[in-house]
């Protein structure tokens, strides 16, 4: 009986807590951290990204600190997959997000359901997933971020669909100054 209590407390606080990490305005952790939403108009320049399965063309970026870079980034993989920027940490904090996005029916393999990420972004705060520092792609699919970089960082870019950071669909982005 106490197992049981136990079990029903544990998931109840798991909830609370998806809950509110859900209901963060960001959806990615502290965007000051790793930068913040940049116009085009100041971007310096454009770098095209490309999503393989599991992998990322190019690998590693570089950026000078402080800089607003245009990046247009196309799924060429046969899979969805998420350009998203952030630190380590903000990639571990997204994970359970993108889980409950798979347990929801948001996510499938190869194509993301609308409708259900309507529902789930009305009823949770999460599953649109409208992000200025992140792209989530169907197959054949491209996207546009404008981001500004800080100073002092460590950053990277990431796919956060369940398996696929694991998997080494993640690279680095070095500050230079």
């Amino acid at each position: 009986m106490s197992k049981l209590f136990i079990s029903a407390a544990s998931a109840a606080l798991l909830t609370l807590t998806a809950s509110a990490a859900l209901a963060s305005p960001e959806g990615h952790g502290d965007e000051k951290a790793y930068g913040e939403a940049g116009t085009a108009n100041a971007s310096t320049r454009t770098i095209e990204v490309v999503m393989y399965d599991n992998y990322y063309e190019p690998e590693e970026i570089s950026v000078k600190e402080g800089e607003t870079v245009r990046f247009i980034i196309k799924n060429a993989g046969e899979l969805v997959h998420e350009f998203n920027i952030g630190t380590a940490e903000t990639h571990e904090e997204h994970a359970p997000m993108m889980e409950m996005m798979v347990d929801h029916g948001v996510l499938e393999a190869d194509k993301i359901n609308h409708d259900v990420a309507k529902s789930m972004q009305a009823s949770m705060g999460h599953g649109m997933h409208e992000e200025p520092n992140s792209a989530l792609l169907e197959p054949g699919k491209s996207a546009e971020i404008v981001w500004t970089f800080p100073e002092h960082a460590e950053i990277e870019f990431a796919c956060n669909v369940p398996g696929h950071y694991d998997g080494g669909m993640v690279g680095e982005i070095k500050l230079t100054h």
